[in-house]
């Protein structure tokens, strides 16, 4: 088999034993590569070694995978390897011998546990259930079992929960029915049953997936369905191997997927081209009443791709346009088009210009607050990819072609916006950017910023966060890196172990103002310790940063310390990746530095004594309670309290 340029590219550098010095350059590399070549670079770079990779670029984001499993996964390793690689994370897997899934599970002295996994798969083959079965049996019999191994496996996801690191994540998946065995019912009615009943235990492993709990199911249904073989009977007879290399291979696809949502790694925008990508036909010659949406066969093809798009949006993915045209006659084509099921309003920002669509990019991000590396970028032309990868460094380029049929197998292929939950604030997202919008109006007709924030009206209520926020708080705590005060990324999982924790506060910051509810905009973990309340982190939304919102709940917080009769406020600061101008967020609030408490990781503890207080803002009307009692309120501050 001749090697791709990518591969030969991927094979020097593994002779030249560059492959871990060269890590950070490889989900370039990899992106170029096939599913064949995935496989070829998976085994090259399980050689490479993570020590390797980490002496060299010790910053790189691990993820520590245990797998266990029923039956051979060998493959899993090199094929997880390659999938993590292609989004920049480092595997540092442990594999468990084959069969013995139960017992290392159900162990917490075991090697799986002592490997303190981020993930631990359990990975379920197609003989999952029947193996356990003898003949002769009917479908009564193999939903008997079936319940017995759905009952096992929960056994097995609350000793996870019990003894596997805070947040790591029991990840399970549904399991493929072959036809070997619906076909050794010759009776069509007991056939069917079969299925009824194998579907509901599909459906039973599904309804156990609870991320922000830290369970996951996996569901193969769809790679089996693509065309993807489950098993090959060979090397099950011989080598304890129900699963085909390709299926492994999509599975391991998948879980790179939820490692990177459960990092808080999803992206926030999607980019589109327009002619080729959105409608058939090329706008700067067929003009804008010509371009077809939806009146052919091919059209229809666009049309559905669009109905994709316009899913997403509704889910928080922000749209914008980056087309090489005419401003004017694009705005005219997004507004009138009788065919379009997304219209100009649907688009957050739109570049429309001959420019590079680099530079269209950066603008798009600058215009929304977020990073360029945020961006996912679509487009049927192969050198305007080209351009993006070189010059957006992070942004995912999802390759279409000439055949808009498959528009959105392309586009849906690496999951770049999957979230472990979506939120209600993830579905006003496009709504909110509006209302920045409007805001950024009304402060270029402000004489001043003050004057501009004293007509915003702020009002930001401060409180324990209820169970409905703590996916949105756990997507804060993966995802906001300008305002983190320690950089710590917190899961759904340990956010609810937090708030079963008598000493701990979970507090949600939610801010509103004349132009809408921002929603759950920041979080404070804080503890109490004696007569002292101990700030462990805080993290503010970027979007409402530079309106004093932040500056509001730790007046706040000091206040109502001070009310409930404690000695001191504590706080900490982390250095992590894009944090340090909060260095000096807490004395410019009257903390002071505690000295010799500089941990390794370069944390400073700043105390607050609490004998002159700052004031909330005179701007922002704050309301904060540090209980869900109101007799044990200890702080209601509003500017004219305070």
């Amino acid at each position: 088999m001749s090697l791709s340029e990518a591969q030969q590219e991927l094979r020097a550098l593994h002779e030249a034993g560059t492959l871990a010095d060269s890590y950070p350059e490889l989900p370039a590399l990899l992106a170029r590569l096939d599913d064949a070549g995935l496989d070829y670079a998976g085994r090259l770079l399980v050689r490479a070694g993570a020590a390797d990779v980490l002496a060299a670029h010790p910053g790189t984001p691990v993820v520590r995978i245990a797998v266990s499993g029923r039956s051979t996964t060998a493959g899993l390793v090199p094929a997880l390897t390659a999938q993590l690689a292609r989004h920049g994370l480092l595997l540092i897997p442990y594999a468990a011998g084959s069969g013995g899934y139960v017992q290392d599970l159900a162990d917490p002295a075991s090697d799986v546990y002592a490997h303190r996994p981020d993930l631990t798969l359990c990975v379920l083959d197609p003989l999952t259930v029947w193996d356990r079965l003898r003949a002769p049996w009917q479908p009564y019999d193999v939903a008997l079992e079936a319940e017995r191994q759905r009952l096992l496996l929960a056994e097995l996801a609350a000793v996870h929960a019990a003894h596997a690191p805070a947040g790591a994540t029991f990840v399970l998946n549904t399991v493929p029915l072959l036809r070997r065995f619906t076909h050794q019912l010759t009776g069509l009615a007991q056939r069917a049953e079969l299925g009824a009943v194998w579907r509901e235990f599909n459906a039973d492993l599904l309804r156990m997936s609870d991320p922000a709990a830290g369970v996951a199911v996996l569901d193969l249904e769809p790679l089996t369905t693509a065309g993807t073989r489950a098993d090959d009977p060979r090397l099950g007879a011989y080598a304890e191997a129900h699963c085909t290399a390709e299926l492994l291979a999509g599975y391991a696809r998948e879980a790179a997927h939820l490692a990177r949502a459960l990092r808080g790694d999803a992206k926030k925008c999607l980019v589109l081209d327009l002619d080729g990508t959105l409608w058939d036909g090329i706008l700067a010659e067929d003009g804008p009443e010509r371009v077809r949406a939806a009146d052919s066969l091919r059209a229809g093809a666009f049309a559905s791709f669009r109905r994709t798009v316009e899913q997403l949006a509704s889910q928080g993915v922000l749209l914008a346009v980056c087309s090489k045209n005419d401003s004017e006659p694009v705005a005219r084509a997004l507004a009138a088009h009788p065919d379009w099921p997304l219209g100009a309003g649907d688009f957050v920002s739109v570049v429309a210009d001959w420019g590079s669509k680099a530079d269209g990019i950066h603008k798009i991000a600058a215009d929304l607050g977020i990073a360029p590396d945020a961006v996912v970028f679509a487009d049927d032309s192969a050198f305007e990819r080209e351009v993006v990868r070189a010059g957006v460094p992070g942004a995912a380029v999802v390759p279409l072609d000439a055949e808009p049929a498959r528009h959105t197998e392309h586009l849906l292929a690496d999951g770049w916006f999957d979230v472990p939950s979506v939120t209600d604030e993830d579905r006003g997202r496009a709504a909110r950017y509006r209302e920045r919008e409007q805001r950024e109006r009304h402060q270029a007709r402000a004489k001043d910023y003050q004057t501009f924030l004293r007509g915003l009206g702020i009002v930001v209520d401060t409180g324990p966060a209820g169970t409905h926020e703590t996916a949105r708080i756990a997507q804060l705590s993966l995802r906001t890196n300008r305002f983190n005060l320690t950089g710590t990324r917190l899961t759904g999982a340990q956010i609810q172990q937090l708030g079963a924790d008598p000493d701990a506060l979970v507090l949600a910051v939610r801010a509103a103002d004349r132009f809408g509810d921002d929603g759950v905009v920041g979080a404070v973990f804080a503890r109490r310790d004696g007569d002292r309340l101990l700030i462990e982190n805080m993290v503010v939304s970027c979007r409402v940063l530079g309106r004093g919102i932040e500056s509001a709940v730790l007046a706040g917080l000091l206040h109502a310390a001070c009310d409930a009769g404690l000695s001191a406020v504590e706080a900490l600061w982390r250095p992590a990746a894009a944090n340090e101008a909060q260095r000096a967020f807490c004395p410019a609030h009257g903390f002071e530095t505690v000295s010799g408490t500089r941990d390794d990781g370069g944390a400073i503890r700043y105390r607050h004594t609490l004998d002159r207080l700052p004031s909330v803002p005179a701007h922002v009307r704050l309301r904060l309670r540090l209980t869900d009692s109101p007799a044990q309120e200890v702080a209601s501050c509003t500017p004219s309290s305070i």
